[in-house]
């Protein structure tokens, strides 16, 4: 395993891209978000991500961070996993990544490094919140708003008035290009937002403000539903 360690200033973008070896991505200090095709996942220093080889995927910060990444040849790996997995990295797991990182290190300590930390790897349970966007440009321009602002919370006919479309147009923009209503979108859409925020530590109440909700009871009911989970079980160590 070749480990190298990325500095990655606040809003700093590794577009779409693949490899041809396994790689671990794992943010020894930030946060990280990794993309697929399909899925989005939000990494705290308490995760990280395989990714298998081949798979496109662009990796993003929202703030400063640090991804320190491992890359494992395909015929030298004993992992079979197909998909992208989300792991729980422990203090062991990851003085491992660490320690791999020294090129001086001898082919039979690399050996034994590699083979510990490979046992290390337990997949963990985190539900991904992927959010679509409207494929219709007027409704694009709310999704896009939206986005920027999560917290308005103007209705959809209010938003219709501004961008030049009915209430019942958007309605069906929204649903047609994202599969959910208009409500769900901009649920999901808050949640997703809370994602890095959580991650970094802030607390739920200051989270849920900036989100859009009036109490924290709401927020924390609305992540649920969406995630299956509390915000605060949502990154905790299994």
């Amino acid at each position: 395993m070749i480990v190298v360690t990325f500095p990655m200033p606040k809003g700093l973008v590794f577009d779409w891209h693949t490899h041809a070896d396994h790689q671990l991505a794992w943010p020894a200090s930030g946060v990280l978000t990794v993309r697929t095709q399909e899925s989005a996942w939000v990494l705290p220093p308490s995760r990280a991500l395989w990714i298998p080889a081949g798979v496109p995927h662009e990796t993003l910060s929202a703030g400063a961070a640090a991804m320190r990444s491992g890359y494992l040849r395909p015929d030298r790996c004993p992992l079979s996993w197909t998909e992208p997995t989300p792991v729980s990295a422990g203090p062991l797991l990851c003085q491992l990544i660490g320690y791999l990182e020294d090129r001086s290190l001898g082919p039979d300590q690399r050996v034994r490094a590699e083979a510990v930390l490979t046992d290390l790897l337990r997949p963990v349970a985190m539900t991904t919140v992927e959010v679509r966007w409207p494929a219709d440009d007027v409704a694009r321009r709310v999704a896009d708003r939206l986005a920027g602002s999560p917290a308005d919370g103007r209705t959809l006919a209010s938003w219709g008035r501004e961008v030049g479309a009915s209430e019942r147009t958007l309605a069906r923009a929204f649903l047609a290009g994202t599969g959910v209503s208009f409500g769900r979108w901009r649920t999901m859409l808050r949640v997703q937002a809370a994602l890095t925020a959580l991650a970094a530590g802030e607390p739920v109440a200051v989270v849920a403000r900036h989100v859009g909700y009036d109490s924290d009871s709401a927020f924390v009911q609305a992540f649920k539903r969406e995630t299956g989970v509390t915000p605060a079980a949502y990154f905790r160590a299994p």
